[in-house]
């Protein structure tokens, strides 16, 4: 299952989606709805689960576009069940369990008896059921261990019934590289499906590069005096005289502030330091140590030369926040397109 939520993580839900699928992926993933629709309106046909819950008022929406829906609550199966007689089909769920993840799920020891309930629905298909891991990139961390355990002995306890669900799946990224025991009849990878590990200190058994450039241009250029200062509130102010670029992109556009006098970007093969406070749509680089720079050079915000994790680590994130706000907010190129004009 290729996870290609909130937006492929800013690559492009249906350019990845496609790519995926092309490339021997059999299943998407998504968190709402409307991401779903989105990918059924651009022709995909493949089956789409969506990971987040829904309102009663949107079960005819799920049947409507064949979309698999994660249940939690009997209402959401009896709102599903009704939908789906209404348009004479079947709908298909996956329940998903709370093993240690404390997001949303049902408790294990409810899973069971709802498996059962789901079984009497005329029109419901139960055809999975899952879970997530939390603690799946830290291999100094036994969560894992008995995140699986609870996951087994449900299993365990659903077959001692007589029943049986299809598609039984665990692993996302970090438990595709890590703990091949989770794959079971699905995997889930996310963030490395972009090119990115989890967590850039993790295990690293699968050889994965970066899909995502992030680039800007200089709009900009000036020289100015020691004892000047640079953007709001004054929280740079220089020391020496110093060739200042400005960078047309700024919070407003995913850069965040808190790059504020912290960040650097790459121009000419040599980094630059973000001096003073980010703006709505613009920031300022020190570039006084790199010969021949010139207005509309290009500046790499991240890419090779300037790993992305490293862009998270100045932020005190994760690369998942950086290339989904980044890559969703700005104009995006794919291989094959014509050169951007920027």
């Amino acid at each position: 299952m290729a996870v290609v939520k909130s937006d492929g993580y800013g690559h492009g839900a249906i350019e990845i989606a496609r790519t995926s699928l092309q490339s021997g992926a059999n299943w998407l993933g998504v968190s709402y709805l409307r991401e779903g629709e989105l990918l059924r309106h651009a022709g995909l046909k493949a089956p789409i689960l969506i990971f987040g819950s829904i309102q009663s008022g949107d079960a005819e929406r799920v049947v409507q576009s064949d979309l698999r829906q994660t249940v939690t609550a009997l209402e959401t199966l009896k709102a599903l069940d009704s939908a789906a007689s209404l348009h004479k089909k079947k709908a298909f769920v996956h329940l998903k369990v709370d093993t240690g993840m404390g997001r949303i799920g049902l408790r294990p020891e409810d899973a069971v008896s709802f498996v059962l309930e789901a079984k009497r629905f005329r029109n419901i298909e139960l055809e999975g059921i899952f879970s997530h891991l939390s603690a799946a990139d830290n291999l100094e961390d036994d969560h894992t261990f008995r995140q699986l355990e609870v996951f087994e002995a449900l299993l365990a306890d659903i077959r001692k019934k007589g029943l049986d669900v299809p598609i039984k799946h665990l692993a996302n990224s970090a438990a595709t590289l890590n703990f091949p025991q989770a794959y079971y009849d699905l995997v889930r990878p996310g963030i490395m499906l972009y090119g990115l590990y989890p967590e850039d200190r993790g295990t690293h058994t699968i050889d994965v590069r970066p899909a995502m450039t992030i680039l800007s241009k200089i709009s900009a250029l000036k020289t100015v005096p020691a004892g000047t200062s640079i953007s709001y509130l004054r929280t740079f102010v220089t020391r020496k005289r110093t060739r200042v670029a400005t960078i047309p992109l700024g919070y407003g556009d995913g850069y965040s502030r808190l790059f504020s006098n912290r960040g650097q970007v790459e121009i000419r093969g040599k980094r630059a330091p973000v001096i003073g406070n980010v703006c709505m749509n613009a920031f300022m680089v020190d570039v006084s140590e790199i010969d021949g720079v010139q207005v509309w050079d290009d500046v790499l915000l991240f890419g090779e030369g300037m790993p992305v994790h490293e862009v998270a680590r100045t932020k005190g994130t994760i690369v998942q926040e950086i290339v989904s706000i980044l890559g969703r907010i700005n104009p995006r190129y794919y291989i094959g397109d014509e050169s951007p004009d920027f």
